[in-house]
């Protein structure tokens, strides 16, 4: 649907500036995007590269297991049915670690790897028929509680936003880290907030 969206709007763009004759703006705003385009994605690689490295030292020097312990009664109350030192509680805590740097791109492959751990506790319990196990295709629990705190992620300090405003020449590019910890942690409490009267309407039932 998105493809359509905006090839929909690319073409009206086109046609709009050939109906009034503007063609050659067209073309040299065409040119003028790719080359910031291309801007862009060198800075932001850049500091997605950096951050994906300190974390990936502070997992070896054993950092991100220590605040996974710290992490573990939020961890506890947001995923009540995750036993005790499983593998996706450690990827959970890091997931959520790099949201709250405002690290989007570098809490990706956590948040793929503790989906694929729920996955499999999932399968652990049809296996063993226990309760709270559902049909094979369908989210459980926890994977709709993780996705939802992945997408309001809470953020200390939005980072990546930083590196936008300060590539397109803000005057105080961190200006955002106010109102962006406001926004996000109204937003992570509605979200917590949801998945707790949701797993007790479930549980009622």
């Amino acid at each position: 649907m998105l493809n359509y969206l905006w090839a929909g709007m690319i073409v009206l763009g086109i046609l709009w500036g050939a109906f009034h004759g503007n063609m050659a703006s067209v073309t040299d705003g065409a040119l003028e995007s790719t080359k910031e385009a291309v801007t862009l994605c060198m800075t932001m690689l850049g500091i997605m590269s950096f951050w994906c490295g300190i974390l990936k030292i502070g997992e070896e020097a054993g950092l991100i297991e220590a605040m996974t312990k710290k992490m573990r009664p939020v961890i506890r109350f947001l995923f009540p049915g995750i036993p005790k030192d499983h593998p996706a509680a450690s990827h959970i805590s890091t997931n959520m670690i790099a949201n709250m740097l405002g690290l989007g791109w570098a809490a990706t492959p956590a948040g793929l790897k503790a989906m694929e751990e729920l996955e499999k506790l999932e399968e652990e319990r049809r296996k063993g028929n226990q309760a709270g196990a559902v049909r094979r295709g369908t989210a459980n629990n926890e994977m709709c509680t993780f996705l939802i705190v992945n997408i309001s992620s809470l953020q200390l300090i939005p980072i990546n936003m930083i590196a936008y405003r300060s590539q397109y020449g803000s005057v105080n590019p961190s200006a955002i880290v106010g109102p962006a910890l406001a926004a996000t942690t109204v937003s992570t409490l509605a979200g917590v907030v949801f998945c707790r009267v949701m797993d007790r309407g479930k549980s009622g039932e």
